[in-house]
């Protein structure tokens, strides 16, 4: 054993409050007060283990080497921080123990997550690295754990009565299950951090107030339903509004359908979508369900070549702001178009200011079955502006 002047490692509980160790030569003569306010002798010694190191100290100045020192003081260090873990550990989930992180441990990883150059770290994370710096200051400020909380244990937590998964209807499991996924506007995390639904495709205008008479049918369909099984679970019927949008690729099937039945069998308007569809087309919708749709030629020429509204939709103000919307998207050009002797629709527009500039006779008979209720006849109006 070498003389006093040589260096022992001591841990220090007033430098930063983390378990950090540090090498001092300290005289031995000296004495100091330590934070507590007792004097204590400044000779070397670790003040962090509770097993007793004075055999290590007695044998400064004997032949006995170091290591076998060690040695003999090994197997009661180790029992002694094997019964001061046993106090602090607890079993897991899984039956191993698990021991709490040092104040040196603790210390290791905020250091080394400061001086990683990795990106953000995810919340998970996030919340581990906070918990660790609340727990780092705690022990720096002597905070202690309440006692309220450290005595919580298993036997003061009562179990709830859930019922057994078989007394559940097969059919509320079955669809429990079948469930694969949730979407993100429907979860609750969309709940927690907000979801701002996705942009619709061309949208032109949104309309929360009309109603026509086929919803006024759902509505009824529903509430008898409701009174009829009073039993059962009712819910609410979503308020969706009338939306008119430009004209997408997916809304070609079913426009194609609606100009067949108010007008006549093989109108294809597939080529509106390479003319400027943000101007020459308005598509009025329903959730998914297209209701109306509205078109001009091109923007050059300005020619109102179909406007039609799905049976039961008609008289709720879709044909009107069709148009409206078709005529505003197009300023500073006369629009014109053609409309059979007896259509109901002359009165629509007027009311925009379009006048009759001539009469057609016999205009409609290339297009119109002969059994048609419609005119064959034609005016040609003009909207001058």
């Amino acid at each position: 054993m070498e003389s006093s002047g040589d260096k022992l490692f001591r841990w220090d509980p007033s430098e930063d409050g983390d378990d950090t160790y540090s090498e001092h030569k300290q005289p031995r003569a000296k004495r100091r007060k330590a934070n507590t306010g007792r004097t204590t002798s400044t000779g070397y010694r670790v003040t962090r283990a509770s097993a007793s190191l004075s055999g290590l100290l007695d044998a400064e100045g004997e032949s006995e080497s170091f290591d076998s020192t060690i040695e003999q003081l090994l197997p009661e260090y180790l029992e002694a921080r094997y019964a001061t873990w046993a106090q602090t550990c607890d079993i897991g989930d899984s039956g191993g123990l698990i021991r709490p992180l040092s104040r040196y441990e603790t210390t290791a990883i905020l250091n080394f997550t400061k001086q990683s150059k990795s990106p953000i770290p995810s919340f998970s994370d996030s919340i581990v690295l906070r918990k660790l710096q609340l727990q780092r200051e705690r022990r720096r400020a002597g905070i202690q754990q309440s006692p309220a909380i450290a005595t919580v244990g298993s036997s003061s937590l009562t179990a709830l009565d859930l019922p057994p998964p078989s007394s559940l209807p097969p059919l509320v499991l079955d669809s429990l299950r079948a469930i694969q996924t949730t979407r993100y506007e429907n979860s609750f995390a969309a709940r927690i951090y907000g979801h701002r639904p996705q942009k619709v495709p061309g949208l032109i205008a949104v309309d929360w107030e009309s109603r026509s008479s086929w919803m006024n049918v759902m509505d009824d369909i529903h509430e008898h339903y409701s009174y009829a099984h009073p039993e059962k679970d009712q819910t609410d019927r979503p308020h969706i509004p009338i939306t008119y949008v430009s004209l997408q690729p997916l809304h070609l099937r079913q426009v194609h359908e609606l100009l067949a039945r108010v007008f006549w069998e093989g109108i294809d308007v597939s080529d509106s979508l390479q003319y400027s569809p943000e101007r020459c087309t308005v598509i009025a919708m329903y959730g998914q369900l297209v209701v109306g749709a509205a078109f001009l030629s091109s923007p050059q020429e300005t020619y109102i070549t179909y406007l039609g509204v799905r049976a039961g939709w008609d008289n709720s103000q879709i044909a009107t702001t069709m148009l409206y919307h078709l005529i505003s998207l197009n300023p500073h050009r006369d629009v014109t178009l053609h409309v059979s002797a007896n259509n109901p629709a002359m009165l629509l527009y007027n009311r925009f200011g379009f006048k009759a500039e001539e009469f057609i006779a016999g205009f409609y008979e290339d297009y119109l079955d002969s059994q048609s209720r419609a005119s064959m006849n034609a005016f040609r109006l003009r909207l001058r502006r």
